[in-house]
């Protein structure tokens, strides 16, 4: 039987090529700033984002939470998405490490306006905590991975800037829309403080995000990591696999791009499926069942032939393509889900 694991990027394990970037990795005492090949990852994502200087941590969480401190003090407000992964998907992150309070707005696609900020910026004046940062997500999980245009992004910037509220970019996917957008990640770069990029999503590596931003912002996250629990000592055994991601596996994410199309136009022209091809630019889809169906049952019925999805939000499911996908599996994906799904009659 084949096995099509959908339920997410992280799915991927390391390619041969990969493993052995890993296993020739000069390595030392990262804690000490002392292992060159962290120093060369984070110089690199640096390089790659127009940023002065970045810090490898365990997962995309650390990562925007370490932004977070870096750039608040308890009591500051942050304003992020509704749907945002920040908020939703980091365990009260947000308050417990950093004493934050959030302000949330709906958006279009994950897209949030000036407008729709300056509604919640609070006023300077005793009785209200500081606007300190806005977060956005790019690509946005919840909106099927759609990416943000540099001109929504820019007009927050624009808006943030003088009056000194900082912009962290949650770039779990960062590359995905880069490859799904043409916009470079240093462009992108123009537009945001602070960056959370997965190293352990579309780009394949087992382990790990890399923080950038400016010189002193990084060095206060650096700080904050230790206090996290977040230090690491020969770390490059998994800097070496980020360095192996960025140089081999960031256009062939278009791809998964392709195979996540193929796969959502496919559902769409089964009966009774409801899927917004709109929506469908990166890695993403997602997807309600013919009525009567619930995803949860579904999910379990394609399970049995070896695909697997996730039932997330009521009614939905997701699927997300990555780079232990191939051709053969979204086909047998297609009519897995076919057979599994038949339209009432």
């Amino acid at each position: 039987m084949i096995t099509v694991d959908l339920r997410s990027d992280t799915m991927t394990r390391p390619t041969p090529g990969m493993r052995q970037a890993m296993f020739n990795a000069e390595v030392g005492d990262d804690c000490f700033g002392e292992d060159p090949t962290v120093n060369r990852l984070e110089e690199a994502m640096a390089a790659l984002t127009g940023k002065e200087a970045g810090l490898l941590v365990t997962s995309g969480t650390q990562g925007n939470q370490l932004a977070v401190r870096a750039q608040t003090h308890h009591g500051d407000d942050v304003v992020a998405e509704h749907d945002c992964h920040l908020f939703n998907a980091e365990a009260g992150a947000l308050s417990a490490l950093s004493g934050v309070q959030t302000r949330l707005l709906k958006g279009d696609r994950g897209v949030i306006t000036p407008e729709q900020i300056e509604e919640v910026v609070r006023p300077k004046d005793v009785h209200y905590g500081r606007t300190a940062l806005i977060a956005v997500e790019n690509t946005h999980n919840k909106s099927s991975g759609s990416p943000w245009s540099l001109e929504a992004l820019a007009a927050v910037y624009a808006f943030a800037r003088p009056r000194n509220i900082r912009v962290h970019m949650d770039g779990a996917r960062l590359f995905n829309a880069v490859v799904a957008t043409g916009i470079s990640a240093q462009t992108y770069g123009r537009y945001v403080d602070t960056f959370s990029i997965c190293l352990s999503k579309g780009l394949g590596a087992p382990v790990g995000s890399v923080v950038v931003g400016d010189r002193e912002t990084i060095d206060r996250a650096r700080y904050f990591r230790k206090m996290f629990g977040g230090g690491m000592r020969q770390a490059g055994v998994l800097a070496a696999a980020g360095l192996y991601a960025l140089e081999h596996n960031i256009s062939r994410m278009a791809d998964d791009h392709r195979r996540a199309r193929r796969f959502a136009e496919a559902l769409a022209d089964m009966p009774g499926v409801g899927i917004d091809l709109n929506e469908i630019r990166t890695n993403m889809l997602f997807f309600t069942p013919p009525a009567g169906q619930p995803p949860e049952q579904v999910v379990r019925k394609c399970e049995t032939r070896g695909v697997r999805m996730l039932a997330m939000r009521p009614g939905v499911i997701r699927a997300v393509t990555h780079l232990d996908i191939d051709d053969t599996q979204i086909e047998y994906a297609i009519d897995v889900c076919r057979e599994t799904m038949p339209h009432p009659s």
